[in-house]
């Protein structure tokens, strides 16, 4: 027998040096940070590659699953988490009969989200959870404020039916912070009558280890556009403040702890959520220890998919963005997880996509086996060093918070919701640009999908309640919107506007520029008609006309337009929008020549197309009026 060699021996290790100057060679004079340096919204920057150099400082990495701070999560060797479905509940038998049936489809989570005209009773309650063994399920609450008088007749039904407290698992949603931010007041106008109502319920739940009575929506933040750094920290924030308030009210800092827990959304940055919620983790066990040193209390996560970039039109890529979203709470280590069904930004949400949303996460256990080990990321040099990079971030906006006096004080004066508003602007900024994808919506849209969808509201993107708001609310919206407010205008005009692709010329750049012209009109809904090119501009033009074009979008190469262009143009005489596909170096040329659109990746999308439907649309209406 041979003896066993090394294979690696015979591959020395490459210095990081030696990498950056093969990459500075292959470069061939680029700059190497707009070419390779991903500069994020978060408020640093990502480099091409990392390496085990780069985890060198990073002192936590010696810690194991289950130790603090938590940063691995406080699961020792598996990662399972909870499969939560919500339900509306209007009547307390119709929800119950639901929830009987879910729990038997691979649901070990159920949230009550009880609606304003429900009666909350001994009885009512009594329906709600007749036949649900709540030791073993995960039971979770919702109904605003009148979560305080839910939480004594819970206790008292738990009691009569002889359940042992400290088997029941699960979550009222207590938060009057979160009332806050989504309605710009707070639940009652005596502070003091919110701080008992926080500290009764604590004390009520005291038997209760594994329920928790306060619940902080992070989720909030998200979908009203923020980064993922401000998420977080903003969220820490909050919890920091229920810490305060609650010590400076006689309970310990172990007895709060273990009755909060954080409700994130999660969105479709796949690597950077994995590292936030390890991150939210780690700052989360500092700040509890700051209260505490012997308070070694871990974070309890739900996460949520995230409603912020879900789309109405070719809303079936909804559930692609769920997947991944899915994917990244699981890895990320959370305790449960919610997947909003995909249809639920513009109707009530249907048996089948309840269960599309179920099923995606009973695949990645049951299938996937994404819960068969404790901390998946670890060692990942990339996510280990987002998770400290999102740490670092957070933590200074967090602390910046603390600048302000708290969370309370910071929301009040509007700090937060400018930190907030300026990043969703930017992410408004790239969806108009195409800097940021929403497939379906501004990028490769179903041509021929037409809206007959009633949006229940279009503010927040799904039919919750928007009303008694104040100034200070953080506006609750979705990505896609103003792309969809916009193509719902076409839908609904008599008759939709013709684009014509009058392809000449270089055949490669005629296919390749008409291709992207469909696709930027086809996002307002219009109607494109392409064609596989024409040997001379009068029988393009001739074709177009006969088509009843409203738009002629000229598509050849950036030498051809030099000619064809001002031939077309002339052809035309102001009777059709002219446009031309490309930014080509003749620009200036044919502007003077009163050629005045173009469209190109450098184009805002959503303007030209606003500009475009204006023209066209406005017209009509005043027609028909007269």
């Amino acid at each position: 027998m041979s003896d066993k060699k090394n294979l690696l021996e015979e591959f020395p290790p490459v210095p990081t040096e030696k990498w950056e100057a093969k990459i500075t060679v292959d470069l061939k004079g680029a700059d190497y940070d707009k070419r390779l340096v991903w500069k994020t919204i978060e408020g640093f920057n990502v480099k091409p590659y990392y390496r085990s150099e780069n985890l060198a400082n990073l002192e936590y990495l010696n810690q194991l699953p289950g130790e603090f701070p938590f940063l691995r999560g406080k699961k020792v060797d598996r990662n399972d988490w909870f499969i939560r479905q919500d339900i509306q509940v209007d009547d307390a038998a119709e929800a119950n009969k639901k929830a009987l049936e879910i729990l038997q489809k691979g649901v070990t989570s159920l949230g009550f989200v009880i609606s304003k005209k429900a009666d909350v009773d001994a009885a009512f309650l009594e329906k709600l959870l007749g036949g649900i063994c709540l030791s073993a399920v995960e039971i979770n609450f919702s109904c605003g404020k009148r979560i305080i008088e839910l939480v004594p007749l819970f206790t008292a039904y738990v009691k009569k039916q002889g359940f042992d407290p400290a088997s029941i698992t699960g979550s009222f949603s207590l938060d009057p912070l979160g009332h806050l931010v989504r309605k710009g007041s707070p639940y009652f106008d005596d502070k003091q009558m919110i701080l008992q109502a926080e500290k009764k319920t604590i004390e009520t739940l005291r038997a209760y280890p594994n329920m928790r009575a306060i619940t902080i929506h992070g989720s909030y933040f998200s979908n009203a556009g923020s980064s993922i750094v401000q998420s977080l920290a903003f969220s820490l924030a909050m919890g920091a403040e229920y810490m305060v308030q609650l010590t400076d009210a006689g309970l310990k800092a172990n007895e709060i702890a273990c009755k909060l827990k954080f409700n994130f959304a999660v969105s479709a940055n796949y690597f950077m959520e994995i590292a936030k919620f390890r991150a939210a983790r780690l700052l989360w066990a500092k700040i509890v220890e700051s209260f505490d040193a012997n308070c070694k209390e871990a974070m309890n996560i739900h996460a949520e998919t995230i409603k912020w970039n879900m789309t109405v039109y070719d809303s079936y890529v909804n559930v692609l963005r769920s997947t991944t979203e899915t994917m990244s709470a699981a890895l990320g280590g959370v305790d449960s997880m919610t997947v909003l069904p995909f249809n639920i930004a513009y109707e009530k949400q249907t048996d089948f996509s309840e269960r599309i949303a179920r099923n995606s996460q009973i695949i990645l256990q049951e299938e996937a086996y994404f819960n068969g080990i404790a901390d998946p990321a670890a060692g990942s040099y990339y996510i280990e060093t987002l998770s400290d990079a999102i740490a670092t971030e957070a933590w200074k906006l967090f602390l910046e918070v603390q600048t302000h006096g708290g969370f309370i004080a910071a929301f009040s004066e509007g700090f937060v919701q400018k930190q907030i508003n300026e990043v969703a602007q930017k992410r408004e900024n790239a969806i108009a640009t195409r800097r940021e994808i929403l497939l379906g919506t501004n990028q490769y849209p179903n041509f021929n999908e037409l809206c007959q969808k009633e949006i229940l509201d279009m503010t927040c993107g799904c039919p919750c309640h928007n009303d008694n708001k104040t100034e200070l609310a953080l506006r609750q919206f979705r990505g896609a919107q103003a792309f969809e407010e916009l193509r719902q205008k076409t839908d609904k005009a008599k008759q939709r506007p013709v684009v014509f692709m009058l392809n000449l010329g270089n055949v490669a750049m005629r296919k390749a520029r008409a291709t992207f012209s469909c696709n930027f009109f086809a996002c307002a809904g219009f109607e494109v008609l392409d064609n596989n090119g024409f040997k001379t501009t009068e029988e393009g033009l001739k074709a177009a006309v006969d088509a009843k074009a409203d738009i002629i979008v000229l598509c050849s190469s950036d030498d051809d337009y030099a000619t064809l262009a001002p031939e077309a143009f002339e052809k035309l005489a102001g009777n059709t929008i002219f446009v031309v596909a490309g930014d080509p170096a003749c620009k200036p040329d044919l502007e003077s020549k009163g050629i005045k659109n173009f469209i190109s990746i450098k184009s805002n999308v959503l303007e030209t197309l606003k500009y475009y439907q204006k023209e066209i649309l406005e017209p009509r209406t005043k027609s028909k009026d007269k």
